[in-house]
Formats: C-alpha cells, sequence, structure tokens
C-alpha cells in the first residue's frame, strides 16, 4: 500500500467539480429542518470500492485568480497521496456541507473549528482528523489608521462587520473578544455580515464601518488576501485561542478502509512541506493532528457559539 501510494505522484490527476443542483439543495435542507435521521446512521457501511473516486463538498475558498485554488491543491495532494480519483462539490455555505455529508451525498469535507463543532453536535457526522490549536489568538478587529478607536471598549457605538455567521475567526471568536468586553451584539454595537473576510475589508476600507473583525493570519499574509498596507491600519484587542483549529468531517457510513485511506491521506497532505501551496488551508498543515477526536474535544465551542447565538442551522 506504502508503495502505491508513492507511486501515486507519478499519474495523471483526474479531478472532477460539480456543483450541487438546487433541488439537492432543498432535500437537503428539508432534512436539517425536520431533523430527519441520516440514512448513514441505520445502515452498516458497505464494502469498499477500490475504484471509487473521494468526493468532497466545499464552499468557495480562495478567489485569487493569480494563486493556486487552495480546494484543487487539496484535492490534487490527496489524489497523490492514495491513489484514488476525487471529485469536488461545491455548495453554497457550510449548512449545505454538513448535509451533503450527513446524507451520504460525499464522503468529506474541511471545515473550521465552530461549524466543525456543530457539525459533530449533531450525532449525524464524524469528525475524521482534529486539527488543534496553535494557543495563539484567532482573530483582531482591524480599524484604519486615523480611527480614533484604540481599545475594544471603544467599539460601543460603532457599526462592526463581520465575515459570517459560519466564519470562526470573522465571527464567532471576535463577537466574544467582544462580549468579554462587556459589549453585545445589537445592544452596544451594530454587526453587518460582509459575506466574507474580503467583504468586510471593503467596507471599511470604504468607510461603511468604523471595524472589521478578522483572522489575525490573514493580517499576517498581506496581500491579496489582506488590502491594506503598513500604515493604513490597525489591530485592535486580541480574541483568545481555539481548542481546535479546523476539522476534517466524514460521513458515518465510510467503511472501514476507506476511512483509514482519507486519515492516512489527511496526514500525508497537510505537512508543513505543503502548507504554501494550500494557502487557506495551509494553517492546518502546520498543527497537530488527532484521529477519531471525541465529541468531547470540541466541548469548548459550546460557551461560545452560546454568545453568538449561532446554531447549525444558521451556518448560511
Amino acid at each position: 500500500m506504502f508503495s502505491e501510494f508513492r507511486n501515486a505522484s507519478s499519474r495523471k490527476v483526474i479531478m472532477r467539480r460539480f456543483t450541487l443542483p438546487a433541488v439537492g439543495l432543498l432535500g437537503l435542507a428539508a432534512l436539517a429542518l425536520t431533523g430527519c435521521q441520516s440514512p448513514s446512521a441505520e445502515a452498516e457501511a458497505a464494502p469498499a470500492d477500490p475504484d471509487a473516486p473521494l468526493t468532497i463538498a466545499t464552499i468557495p475558498v480562495g478567489e485569487d485568480p493569480t494563486a493556486e485554488n487552495p480546494i484543487e491543491v487539496f484535492a490534487e495532494l490527496l489524489e497523490e497521496a492514495t491513489g484514488r480519483d476525487v471529485e469536488i462539490t461545491d455548495v453554497p455555505d457550510y449548512l449545505s456541507v454538513v448535509e451533503a455529508i450527513r446524507a451520504d451525498h460525499v464522503d468529506i469535507g474541511i471545515m473550521s473549528g465552530f461549524p466543525s463543532a456543530l457539525a459533530v453536535n449533531t450525532g449525524e457526522v464524524d469528525a475524521l482528523v482534529a486539527f488543534q490549536g496553535d494557543g495563539k489568538p484567532v482573530s483582531t478587529c482591524v480599524v484604519l489608521n486615523d480611527s480614533p478607536i484604540q481599545e475594544v471598549e471603544d467599539l460601543e457605538g460603532k457599526t462592526v462587520a463581520f465575515a459570517d455567521q459560519a466564519s470562526s475567526s470573522g465571527y464567532f471568536m471576535p463577537v466574544y473578544m467582544l462580549h468579554e468586553a462587556g459589549l453585545e451584539q445589537g445592544t452596544d454595537y451594530e454587526a453587518i455580515f460582509a459575506g466574507g473576510h474580503e467583504g468586510s475589508f471593503a467596507a471599511l476600507e470604504q468607510g461603511q464601518v468604523d471595524a472589521a473583525c478578522t483572522a489575525v493570519m490573514l493580517t499576517e499574509l498581506g496581500a491579496p488576501m489582506f488590502p491594506f498596507a503598513d500604515g493604513e491600519w490597525r489591530a485592535v484587542g486580541e480574541s483568545p485561542a481555539m481548542d481546535i483549529q479546523g476539522a476534517v468531517l466524514g460521513r458515518q457510513s465510510l467503511d472501514d478502509e476507506t476511512r483509514t485511506l482519507i486519515q492516512d491521506g489527511i496526514a500525508e497532505v497537510f505537512s508543513p512541506e505543503n502548507a504554501e501551496r494550500l494557502g487557506a488551508y495551509g494553517a492546518f498543515a502546520a498543527s497537530e493532528q488527532t484521529v477519531d477526536p471525541t465529541s468531547e474535544s470540541f466541548a469548548s465551542f459550546a460557551e461560545i457559539a452560546a454568545v453568538a447565538g449561532v446554531e447549525l442551522k444558521d451556518l448560511k
């Protein structure tokens, strides 16, 4: 088997990409709303088909046309590591990733800490691999350099941009940071959702908001991920660290052979030498990995999710 992994690097990469049709999304949404049990919860895992492709559900990642798309890099590296073809299914939001896995439409999905925790909490999606946190602050709020805002408490009465309600670094962690400073959303400050980190930065640049809360990592990456040059911006506040940065989630009907193949492949893909190519997923490459983490591993997210007032159904 080890020689098959190594020889895979010389094979032609065959990667297919799909978009889950609207009717499929409607069906998945109905499953989420009615709370119906997924087919995988009752059925035993079918025998492995060594020729079957591995399938991934993903939301859009990496819009820079000059750079490699992180999910396509991940798929290419996973093909090389496992010797199996990989198919990507594009879906619009995190909820759709969870439902695609839960309904056995795909094998796996990759998500950050909070969406992963909420998904695992359903009891119908497995965490195959967890990427441990590095103990460093996850989020900060960015203001323009000439802003009078100097500390988190100064955001009282201001308008703050967040990425979206499913973002660990662009919503959950900064909202908790503001909460710890005594500021509550909707009461002490106005929150807007910009649809992503890029939208938050644009809103700040155009003067539509007073601050944009985002990942510390993005501010360190610089252009094109972070559009402000040195001297144009300042960071205000730091959120706590996260115990788990993210996870690879899998359908519960995965057979043991495929499950192990994916987990071994993840270990090979998310290695330091691949960090740069993996782009937005690069932080996972430096993280300690835990195989088959328990649901208790995600328990620390419960309090922060409660502060943000977000449930799985909100991950749009």
